[in-house]
């Protein structure tokens, strides 16, 4: 890639990496695609792009099968390693049904065959970019929960943990061989840490957390 195929492209637009040994398509579909508003960082092989770098710029990767060195379908393994792993669409001339099938039991987007009508492409690279676009929202909005939780000392997580199965402060001091009003304080520096206003947004907030792989081993505490 040359610092030519981004310097006219607004940085906030999402980026297409485009991955394919023929210049020709390349200089095309990277026409078509900024037309319709996308940077495109293109590439003639695998191993251009990851001498490049991935990078972690939102977008998704249009690509090639059949490349020197490393095939698109190998890169489509290595993009699925990634903590933010980017959508893939395939663009090829030609592929057996195992590699199609391989594709798309990988996770692909799409797989479209050469000549490509853009028309029917650009609404399929709109659409990944926008899903990876709320994919990684809902991941942000997870990682601050899980660092409000880690606020909390074992006893608050203890205090949070009877609160939303229903306890009453009463039941909670008895419980724990604490006074009530230090339960009242304990619940109140949940609901400051957590950053909820009521019962029902903590009970949604540790919905969410236990949904999460990252909080399953035991919220307790001790």
């Amino acid at each position: 890639m040359t610092d030519s195929d981004l310097q006219d492209d607004s940085e906030d637009a999402p980026l297409v990496r485009l991955i394919d040994d023929d210049a020709t398509f390349r200089r095309e579909l990277q026409g078509v695609l900024r037309a319709a508003g996308y940077r495109v960082a293109q590439y003639g092989s695998v191993g251009e792009m990851l001498l490049d770098g991935i990078g972690d710029a939102p977008g998704c990767l249009v690509l090639d099968i059949h490349m020197p060195g490393p095939s698109g379908l190998d890169l489509q393994e290595m993009i699925a390693t990634q903590p933010e792993p980017l959508p893939v669409i395939f663009v090829t001339a030609e592929a057996t049904v195992h590699e199609t099938l391989r594709a798309m039991k990988a996770g692909a987007a799409d797989f479209f065959f050469k000549p490509i009508d853009s028309d029917a492409l650009l609404p399929v690279v709109a659409k990944v970019i926008e899903d990876d676009a709320v994919r990684r929202r809902a991941r942000l909005r997870q990682t601050a929960l899980q660092a409000r939780y880690s606020r909390l000392s074992p006893r608050e997580r203890q205090v949070l943990d009877m609160v939303v199965n229903g306890a009453l402060n009463k039941q909670i001091g008895w419980e724990l061989g604490a006074a009530e009003r230090t339960v009242k304080a304990h619940r109140a520096h949940v609901m400051e840490k957590m950053e909820v206003r009521s019962l029902a947004e903590l009970v949604k907030a540790v919905g969410q957390l236990e949904a999460s792989l990252a909080f399953a081993p035991g919220r307790g505490g001790s």
